[in-house]
């Protein structure tokens, strides 16, 4: 399997990954290139079952693991089924532990959600390994007398994680992960000729401990890279909204609300977000930064990448709908040719206001908060400044009836171009 997209006959996939600026750690990089730009290699990359999906914190290692695939290396996709149950440290307190047969059914659906991303088939076929098949053959005495003898104490105190909750307390329970995270590694290689682990640069100790456990055990040689931690140039964590979380899962994020974050993501951000989640190449993105400077308005780069990644996460059809909906909201659409769920989600993002019976459409407008009064309502109607289902109303009595109703429950309401909400009739 390899990578079209790929620079071809300039960059080698490290010089790629370094001009995307998706190596930020690394054992060593001239080792590292050898790894990547020769043969094919066997690399890991972990998850552990925190919450019942991913989110687009973890989007970086997703979209890594099948870039290195199209680049003819083959994926071990970890699911944590016993790290999950013990938790990296936090700087801030504890970890909650989960119950075991939560975390086992969170397991299987990050498992699923990992599979669309990598192809399961082929000479670099990838394949999903959960570290409980090894993790829980063990005794606790095996344990201590074959992996904690390899870890000096000064070495796991001198974390930064570790330092910053000496103070305050840290269990043995959460002591002890970066033990179990370096002897995934070590299993990893051992019966699978793992060679190259990564992650995000907060794991870099958890990585390296991994790394040097596999040397002192006499195996090896073994590297290890960190990408970036992502954020946004106003300072806030990647991933969070006005409503919290991004996750991957439909179910908790919806297409259309996906696709937005992406289409509003900050113009200060999102050329580095292209480089480092686009499939593009260089010349493209190239060319793609220097249309969208020139054209900031047209919010081109935000367009390809929100269109780009939502049809990764969650396949065409869904990005035609997010695509579909957010021009006909505003009035560059057909809104019956909108799924109903499609619809809601939308609806539910600008604000959703939900009624036992309608009334005018000038107590509409009030409801749902696009004018604070009938006053101001009836003004915005009579200069023309109100639409239902992208209609303009120019009456300002006018009514609404159930026959206007979108899938027999919900109306679009605009004022002016930009403003708009949602209308759910009850029952």
């Amino acid at each position: 399997m390899t990578d079209s997209n790929l620079p071809q006959g300039r960059d080698s996939l490290t010089d790629d990954l370094l001009w995307r600026g998706l190596i930020q750690d690394s054992t060593g990089l001239d080792e590292l290139r050898e790894l990547l730009d020769g043969g094919s290699t066997t690399f890991y990359v972990g998850f552990d079952p925190t919450a019942p999906s991913l989110h687009i914190g973890n989007l970086m290692q997703v979209v890594m693991a099948r870039r290195l695939q199209q680049a003819g290396h083959r994926p071990l996709l970890l699911v944590g089924g016993a790290t999950g149950q013990i938790g990296d440290p936090k700087e801030s307190a504890e970890r909650t532990l989960n119950p075991p047969e939560v975390i086992a059914g969170w397991v299987e659906r990050i498992r699923e959600q990992l599979s669309p991303f990598v192809t399961y088939t082929g000479e670099n076929a990838a394949q999903l390994v959960n570290n409980l098949d090894w993790t829980g053959e063990m005794s606790v005495v095996e344990f201590l007398r074959d992996v904690g003898k390899h870890f000096p104490v000064n070495k796991m105190l001198a974390r930064e994680v570790v330092k910053a909750r000496l103070e305050t307390g840290i269990s043995y329970t959460e002591f002890s992960y970066q033990l179990l995270q370096a002897n995934d590694y070590f299993e990893l290689h051992r019966r699978h000729g793992c060679r190259l682990q990564y992650g995000g640069s907060d794991q870099w100790g958890n990585i390296t401990a991994g790394v040097d456990y596999i040397r002192r055990r006499g195996a090896g040689p073994v590297e290890a890279f960190t990408t970036p931690l992502v954020t946004k140039a106003d300072g806030t964590k990647f991933g969070k909204s006005e409503t919290g979380t991004v996750w991957l899962d439909p179910q908790m994020t919806s297409p259309y609300a996906f696709y937005q974050f992406w289409v509003n993501a900050d113009d200060r951000d999102v050329s580095r977000y292209l480089r480092y989640f686009s499939f593009r190449s260089r010349e493209e993105l190239e060319e793609l930064e220097k249309a969208t400077a020139e054209r900031p308005q047209a919010r081109l780069a935000q367009r390809a990448l929100a269109e780009e990644l939502t049809t990764l996460v969650h396949g065409e059809r869904e990005t035609a709908q997010a695509v579909a909906a957010s021009q006909a909201l505003f009035g560059r659409g057909s809104l019956d040719e909108l799924a109903p769920e499609t619809l809601r989600a939308a609806l539910t993002e600008a604000g959703l206001v939900h009624l036992d019976e309608l009334p005018d459409v000038a107590g509409l407008l009030k409801e749902s908060g696009l004018v604070p009064s009938m006053k101001e309502a009836r003004r915005v109607i009579a200069e023309g400044g109100a639409y239902v289902n992208n209609t303009r109303i120019s009456e300002v009595d006018a009514t609404v009836s159930a026959d206007d109703l979108l899938h027999g429950r919900y109306l679009v309401l605009r004022r002016g171009k930009r403003s708009f909400a949602g209308v759910e009739l009850r029952g």
